[in-house]
């Protein structure tokens, strides 16, 4: 992202806004509320164009992208929103199709075998694909968002708050199954996310978006260091302390 600039009226969301992200990394976007985030997200994928500045997704410029070309860009990303979005009148099978049947694709045994192999990498079983999505649990529903997401084996995942809702335990499964499908498949990650537990044990990087603008960014031990009234608040809280105080000091140990 390249000198981005988001303003909806007179009002400024981001100022100036910097980023680049490797391949192969997991960028945790942390932010008040109203800083941003989710729009940075829309921009990223292209559902919404900066008011100023160059966005560049694996190596192509969003700027004037034909539309061809964008439907393919698009198609090699994933998306997991907030509270999973699955369609209430589809099963979880025609949920996870979805993204298949958009693309074209008509081979009704291909799709059963994608569908059931990706069931299968998030931890769900094939009996599990009936059920409609209001008799999923909470982490059930934020699975098969997943499953959804990489059913087109995209290169780039964007997650929106991926644990919010869900209980301490449901919250470890999930971060533990998404670090194995990531070492797995090698995809690339950004994710808005406000929980301290998968800054610490999942994101390479982490981005702050404070006052418009982009704060502090880098691997956890250098946005930690950071004087920023923002990640003093965030970071250095008394839960924030607790969470963090192993790592610092396994860190301060390395060094």
């Amino acid at each position: 992202m390249e000198n981005i600039w988001t303003r909806f009226g007179e009002k400024v969301v981001h100022e100036n806004i910097n980023l680049c992200l490797p391949r192969g990394e997991i960028l945790g976007l942390v932010g008040a509320s109203g800083s941003g985030k989710t729009v940075l997200l829309r921009e990223i994928i292209g559902l919404q164009t900066p008011s100023q500045g160059e966005v560049f997704v694996m190596g192509r410029s969003l700027k004037n992208i034909p539309a061809n070309d964008s439907q393919r860009l698009r198609t090699n990303c994933g998306v997991l929103f907030q509270k999973g979005a699955l369609f209430s009148v589809l099963d979880v099978f025609d949920n996870i199709a979805f993204p298949l049947r958009e693309l074209g694709i008509r081979d009704e045994e291909l799709i059963k075998h994608l569908v059931f192999m990706k069931l299968e990498n998030v931890g769900l079983s094939p009996r599990d694909a009936w059920l409609k999505p209001a008799d999923l649990s909470g982490g059930m529903t934020k699975r098969v968002a997943l499953a959804r997401a990489l059913i087109v084996e995209p290169d780039l995942l964007l997650l929106d708050e991926p644990t919010s809702g869900l209980d301490p335990i449901s919250s470890e499964d999930f971060v533990e199954l998404l670090s194995r499908l990531h070492r797995e498949l090698k995809f690339t990650v950004v994710m808005v996310t406000h929980d301290l537990d998968i800054l610490r044990d999942l994101c390479t990087l982490v981005a702050v978006l404070a006052d418009h603008r982009l704060v502090a960014f880098g691997p956890l031990a250098r946005v930690l260091s950071s004087q920023h009234p923002f990640v003093e608040q965030f970071f250095h809280n008394k839960r924030a302390e607790r969470v963090f105080h192993h790592y610092q000091e396994t860190t301060h140990g390395q060094k």
